[in-house]
């Protein structure tokens, strides 16, 4: 179970992150992520009614919670990531595990190249 210190609440934070981050998608799901000065990294689920009934989303987004515990380990101290379900997810539990590992890898390395551009160039975040 993902702590409720690493985990996403306010529809702000939300909106924030899928609007102005980096994104990585995958048939099942899609990662948005943002890095910024905030620890710890936190972590947030959208799993619309197309995933399935209420039964199948709560269930979806168990799964999830669990993969990216895991995952949250080996990610940027400074995260705020977003992982949207997509309807795929439902209904192939070992390719959400594959999709996700690989999303998130994908996903660090991206973070980790905007921040090196940022620092060339000077931004300041």
């Amino acid at each position: 179970m993902l702590s409720v210190g690493n985990r996403l609440r306010l529809t702000a934070e939300f909106r924030s992150v899928a609007r102005s981050g980096v994104r990585v998608g995958r048939p099942s799901l899609v990662l948005h992520a943002v890095s910024n000065g905030e620890l710890p990294s936190k972590v947030g689920f959208a799993v619309s009614k197309a995933v399935g009934g209420a039964v199948v989303r709560n269930r979806v987004k168990r799964q999830l919670r669990h993969l990216v515990r895991a995952e949250l380990t080996a990610t940027d101290p400074h995260a705020r990531i977003v992982v949207r379900a997509l309807p795929k997810a439902a209904s192939e539990n070992e390719r959400l595990a594959a999709d996700l590992h690989q999303a998130w890898a994908q996903l660090i390395r991206k973070l980790q190249k905007t921040a090196t551009i940022a620092e060339t160039q000077g931004v300041i975040r």
